[in-house]
């Protein structure tokens, strides 16, 4: 009824059902106590979620890691030619640290496209299957922050390499 605590009245129900089946082999369950189970689920999925991206982030740093390697072994005659001419560490560091970035800023473009792609088509399809009708809201923050966070990914990534790529002795490479 309009006005009634639904915690009371499936408290009553309870005692009333324990009472006349003389037994407790039942289950009252209320809106709130499904609001309640429901959170917890999303809780835990919500970790499951964190996890993946967790375990995705560290490798896709190890990957742009690595094709920074790559880049600086492939180059190391360009680098010499440029120890050589005078460029100084900081500006060859400077120039693998913005390339593993760029890496980093065109995996994430590519990320974003695909999450937003399938957002909106698993939404579509829910929703034209009639079971429950939900909303996906795809904030441009949010985009702006997926796509800064992977550039930051990337310059982190290549910090190593381009020091690497910097040390190197002109006469060596």
């Amino acid at each position: 009824k309009e006005g009634e605590d639904i915690e009371i009245v499936a408290k009553k129900i309870e005692d009333k059902l324990e009472r006349r089946r003389n037994n407790k082999n039942f289950q009252v369950t209320s809106p709130v106590k499904i609001k309640e189970q429901t959170g917890d689920i999303l809780g835990v999925v919500r970790i499951i979620f964190l996890g993946i991206a967790a375990i995705s982030l560290l490798v896709g740093g190890i990957g742009i890691m690595n094709s920074m390697f790559t880049s600086v072994m492939e180059r190391t005659r360009e680098i010499g030619v440029m120890k050589a001419l005078g460029a100084k560490r900081s500006t060859i560091t400077l120039l693998f640290i913005l390339e593993a970035g760029l890496l980093g800023l065109v995996g994430g473009i590519i990320g974003v496209l695909i999450g937003v792609v399938l957002s909106l088509g698993v939404t579509k399809g829910i929703n034209t299957a009639g079971v429950v009708k939900i909303i996906i809201n795809v904030r441009p923050s949010l985009i702006i922050f997926g796509i800064l966070f992977s550039f930051l990914v990337g310059i982190i990534s290549g910090v190593i390499p381009a020091i690497k790529a910097a040390k190197l002795q002109p006469v060596d490479a």
